[in-house]
């Protein structure tokens, strides 16, 4: 079954068969979206400039499109950035840069690494390790939990990002291996694709991530951004560990929330499953001693792992601001390092005779390319409405509606602007744009913009609707186990009840630690 699933390409999109309500969905997308769009475009909105007024007709348009998928995202995100060009937003030359952001590199490098790590059937040690730990046991549900903490961890340190990125080819042997284990028990062969634990895996695998990053200041860019926004508009210094004090806290809180809301969302197919340690101990033998591959592609992962690790030592060892810290991050940055991690991939030898090396140029062209295409069209529309002011215009707006004057009102008004905004650009795009704004709000209202700024901050790493909310979810949407609904679903419980817990938390802890 795994060898199978595998083969077949894990990542590819989910079945061609839908249903009646997938064919209506579609349908109704393919024409809504365009007269949605003329509708935007002939509204009467002086508050926008005539770029910015265009391209809230070409965001409408390609929201409704990524919603309802009348044709593949990835399409749809070049099919945005072409309306931008035609319709004069931006010349193409800037439309087109995004797609070779440095963080495009990042998943290039990441996808090879998966690859290489599923050829070589690394991912299948890596799975059947973690499953015979023997707190997990066979216990479906701890094996969820345990996955999640572990992103959760690594994401305190490293990018959500990379951390997502390196664990994304374990969670998918991880959803191979339990298939396996049903097939086993039952005689009944199972889709991973078509798993209820293997799209609970992948939402677990992003969101952990993703949820991660707001526990330390170098978990996410948007935690620095706040930090420094704070300390040069408000006068108010946040210390490393001071920031934990009131961070980890709300992300156990918060790991909490999202284990429950998976679990509920997307129950696995069996509980507990008799038998599972003794057969991932058979499998585990059958997998015998390791490969050459194998030990290659663990060295080119180590190697990636350990050039995303180090800006965090540094960063608690030495500042975040000091040279050597800020140096090593521009000689190497995230992208770079996946990039490396690649190339060993071809340069270190399975069998230097036949001169065969870890991944082949063939091998490397299956990863999801769509992917890359789709976030790099997310990334242009999202610098598109900073650059434009469309944003900021929303933000603005929103906040307007919401009506609130004191602190806490205008910090929870603040989560849920980021929050929004971080749906449709990228989450140092929304912090950039949404800090500064409720800083200068909460001053001209004669409150301490502190606990604003700092729910502002969290709340542009709360985006989990959309593939193109957050890199995790367009890594994990590639893998073709989480329908667009399924992350729809999931990503709105999670974004309204998130942002609450986060208003809750902040409301009890910041007093605690003397920032509001």
């Amino acid at each position: 079954m795994l060898e199978a699933s595998q083969s077949e390409g894990i990542n590819e999109a989910p079945s061609e068969k839908e249903g009646g309500v997938e064919k209506w969905r579609k349908a109704v997308g393919l024409f809504l979206a365009p007269a949605l769009a003329l509708a935007v475009y002939l509204m009467d909105l002086p508050s926008l400039s005539p770029k910015a007024h265009i391209l809230a007709a070409v965001l409408s348009w390609t929201v409704v499109w990524w919603v309802c998928e009348p044709i593949p995202l990835a399409m749809t995100a070049l099919f945005g950035s072409v309306l931008c060009v035609v319709f004069g937003v931006a010349d193409a030359k800037t439309v087109f840069a995004p797609y070779a952001d440095p963080i495009i590199y990042l998943f290039l490098g990441s996808f090879m690494l998966a690859e290489a790590m599923a050829i070589h059937g690394l991912d299948k040690r890596f799975a059947y390790g973690i499953m015979s730990i023997r707190s997990v046991g066979d216990s479906s549900s701890r094996i969820l939990f345990t996955f999640g903490f572990i992103c959760a961890f690594l994401s305190m340190w490293i990018s959500n990002t990379a951390a997502t990125a390196m664990m994304f080819p374990i969670a998918l042997g991880i959803v191979c291996a339990l298939a396996d284990i049903c097939f086993k028990n039952t005689g009944k062969q199972m889709d991973p694709r078509k798993m209820r634990f293997g799209t609970g895996m992948m939402l677990m695998t992003a969101y952990a991530a993703s949820a991660g990053g707001i526990a330390t200041p170098v978990g996410t860019p948007p935690n620095l951004i706040g930090i420094a926004m704070i300390e040069r508009f408000c006068g108010v210094r946040i210390a490393f560990f001071h920031w934990m004090s009131f961070a980890l806290p709300l992300l156990l809180l918060l790991f909490i929330l999202l284990c429950l809301l998976i679990y509920l969302l997307h129950k696995p197919e069996v509980a507990s499953i008799e038998g599972g340690r003794a057969f991932v101990a058979e499998q585990r033998a059958k997998l015998g001693k390791w490969t050459r591959g194998q030990k290659n592609a663990l060295i080119c992962f180590l190697v990636t792992v350990t050039l995303w690790l180090i800006p965090g030592f540094l960063a608690v060892l030495y500042g975040n601001t000091s040279s050597i810290a800020v140096s090593y991050s521009k000689m190497m940055p995230e992208g770079v390092a996946a990039l490396i991690g690649a190339s060993l991939l071809f340069l270190l030898p399975v069998d230097w005779k036949s001169r065969t090396f870890t991944l082949s140029w063939r091998q490397a062209t299956q990863i999801d390319w769509g992917t890359l295409l789709l976030f790099g069209g997310g990334i242009t529309l999202g610098s598109l409405m900073f650059e434009t002011k469309l944003a900021e215009v929303v933000g603005t707006n929103l906040l307007r509606i919401t009506g609130a004057t004191s602190m806490w009102g205008i910090t929870f008004s603040a989560i849920f602007i980021a929050i929004f905004v971080s749906e449709t650009s990228s989450n140092t795009a929304s912090a950039n744009m949404v800090i500064p704004v409720m800083i200068a709000l909460a001053q001209a209202a004669g409150v301490n913009p502190v606990p604003p700024a700092i729910g502002a901050t969290l709340g542009a790493s709360w985006g989990f609707m959309m593939p193109v909310s957050t890199p995790p979810n367009a890594i994990v949407y590639g893998s073709g186990l989480v329908p667009i609904t399924a992350m729809l679903r999931a990503g709105i419980f999670f974004d309204i009840l998130g942002g609450v817990m986060i208003w809750g938390c902040l409301y009890f802890l910041l007093p605690l630690v003397g920032l509001s």
